[in-house]
């Protein structure tokens, strides 16, 4: 189902985070929004998830507009993965898997074979189905971060939200867990993530949203957005654009910055 964000205007006393956002996301579609911290973006994501209700504008999934809906009908099309969730103690990973199934429940709706099938089958694409029986605090940070997506799968939202997915991550364990938001995507849903990595969000999103000061810099593919001006303009800093073999992926190369005042206080 496509996401539509039109004119969304959010904030908090005192403070507007999001200023008039208007994005456009097609099904099957990953979009990676982009840029520094208090821009706006986990704002923006709470917004489209029903987790923070915004002043004004609109947030349609398959052309049903999410705040309209009762909270159980909008779970049924958008799900989210928050920055650092928690989960009960000493829970299994099949047990956070079966949250996932929530929305689905219901005074006549209990348990059923098909909610176990679907809690499998996200334990499968994530590849933790052979850790279904062990702690989840016990596990890798890798592994547990694919477990709180298969959550999120399990609940079978066509829209995912994922606050910073790959925070706190070693390298190889952020190229699995991206790895596996493509294959995601692959099935038909539609994926959008808040990233830090300005380089992994180029090279694992269909489209790049950067946001500044609670507005939109710029918006589409990475190969076409991301330039030398871009990152300036989001980062204050100043970065040499590079080019990744083999895909033409835009790879992020700041330029060195010197200190002079920190230099001269430590020589002298």
């Amino acid at each position: 189902m496509e996401l539509l964000v039109e004119d969304l205007y959010a904030g908090y006393p005192g403070h507007r985070a999001v200023a008039g956002i208007d994005l456009s996301v097609p099904s099957g579609s990953v979009v990676a929004i982009v840029g520094p911290n208090g821009c706006g973006k986990s704002t923006l994501l709470r917004s489209i998830a029903r987790l923070h209700k915004p002043e004004s504008g609109r947030v349609t999934v398959g052309g049903e507009d999410v705040w309209k809906l009762k909270p159980r009908q909008a779970a049924h099309r958008v799900g989210m993965l928050p920055q650092n969730p928690t989960a009960p103690e000493a829970v299994t990973v099949s047990g956070l898997v079966r949250y996932g199934r929530h929305p689905h429940q219901g005074l006549f709706r209990q348990w059923s074979r098909e909610d176990e099938r679907v809690c499998r089958d996200a334990l499968d694409a994530t590849g933790v189905l052979d850790l279904a029986d062990r702690r989840l605090d016990r596990l890798s940070g890798g592994q547990r971060q694919r477990c709180w997506v298969a959550m999120v799968i399990a609940q079978e939202a066509p829209v995912m939200l994922l606050d910073e997915p790959t925070s706190a991550l070693d390298l190889g364990h952020a190229v699995e867990v991206l790895g596996l938001v493509r294959h995601v995507a692959a099935q038909g849903r539609t994926v959008v993530m808040v990233l830090h990595d300005l380089a992994s969000a180029a090279r694992y999103a269909d489209v790049l949203v950067a946001m500044r000061d609670g507005r939109v810099l710029a918006s589409g593919p990475p190969r076409e957005v991301v330039d030398a001006p871009l990152v300036r303009a989001l980062y204050d800093v100043d970065a040499d654009i590079l080019r990744a073999p083999g895909d033409d992926t835009p790879v992020v190369v700041p330029r060195l910055a010197t200190a002079p005042s920190v230099i001269s206080s430590a020589s002298g």
